[in-house]
């Protein structure tokens, strides 16, 4: 029963149309060979990357949907794929658009 509420998460060809296209206009682009996607967000210090990751951490940890990513200085390099279905899921979208909240409001 949980493979198939697994693959009811998946995104369907229609929801990939609708939905991705605003997030590859943010930067994220699609990961060659896997069903995820990706983005490198750049910052201006080490602070603004950890607080930006910190943000995002609290939302993850309520979502129970954690990131793959990878921190060096002011770089934080973001893959979002949904283990439980192999692939991407609306809470990759979601966690994708808060990510880009959350660097809109730093800027503000």
């Amino acid at each position: 029963m949980a493979s198939v509420d697994a693959k009811r998460l998946k995104l369907d060809m229609e929801e990939r149309s609708t939905l991705l296209p605003s997030l590859r206009n943010a930067g994220w682009s699609e990961v060659e060979g896997r069903d995820a996607i990706y983005k490198e967000f750049l910052f201006k210090d080490f602070n603004e990357a950890f607080g930006f990751m910190a943000r995002v951490a609290l939302k993850a940890e309520k979502m129970d949907h954690h990131p793959e990513w990878f921190n060096v200085y002011n770089k934080v390099q973001v893959t979002l794929s949904t283990h439980e279905c192999s692939g991407l899921s609306p809470r990759d979208i979601k966690l994708a658009t808060f990510m880009e909240e959350v660097v809109k409001s730093q800027k503000d």
